[in-house]
């Protein structure tokens, strides 16, 4: 009589392969039935691990979020370099994934390990002068930015859209555009990045020196 419930498969196995799989065929093309397939069972079988796409959806984003190293600032780093660091890791591992970005932002979930390792970078910026609040805000906004460019990099990969030019060069309609093109590599990419982000520090910085307004 054949089982569902195969040796060996565990949680961690399905969502290494989801991952694997992911690469392959988007996130359009990953399904419950085309992952139990890739492992060789039923359907039915992975239910004993993932109950729903929505689980296996939040243990790949999981497991994306946690690959860069999460925790606290390492003995003698700031927070500025911690927080650069941090985003520069965390884009490259959704990088690593072919729709990595819109995985993690499908999530509706973390893991407790994941959550008790949030809590510890947020324990170390209160160490570091901020206020809880202003620490969640700081770590949620740098992570809705790289969310959010990483998204534009792997749409701007699948279309491989040209750069805007036509007779602009010439002075036309829009040759500010195409020179700030030229000259920085175009919105996405490295430097633009590099950029973005230290706008964002710097401005965090500015809003951890400016005294506490008084309530009104």
């Amino acid at each position: 009589m054949r089982t569902d419930k195969r040796p060996g498969l565990t949680r961690q196995l399905l969502i290494d392969t989801a991952l694997r799989l992911l690469d392959e065929v988007g996130l359009e093309g990953l399904t419950v039935r085309r992952l139990a397939a890739e492992l060789g069972v039923r359907s039915p079988a992975l239910y004993w691990h993932i109950r729903t796409k929505q689980e296996l959806l939040d243990g790949m984003a999981d497991a994306i979020c946690r690959a860069p190293g999460m925790g606290p600032p390492r003995d003698g780093e700031s927070w500025q370099e911690w927080l650069a660091r941090r985003a520069r890791a965390y884009r490259a591992s959704l990088l690593a994934h072919r729709d990595g970005a819109r995985v993690v932002a499908h999530a509706r979930s973390l893991s407790p390990e994941t959550v008790r390792l949030f809590d510890e970078e947020l324990s170390a910026m209160v160490e570091r002068g901020f206020t809880p609040a202003m620490a969640l805000h700081t770590i949620a906004s740098v992570t809705y930015f790289v969310n959010g460019f990483v998204l534009q990099e792997q749409a701007a990969l699948q279309e491989a859209a040209p750069p805007p030019d036509g007779g602009a060069a010439d002075g036309g309609a829009g040759a500010t555009l195409v020179a700030a093109v030229r000259e920085s590599g175009g919105p996405i990419g490295e430097r633009a990045f590099e950029h973005g982000l230290r706008v964002f520090i710097d401005g965090t910085l500015a809003a951890l020196a400016r005294p506490t307004s008084a309530p009104g």
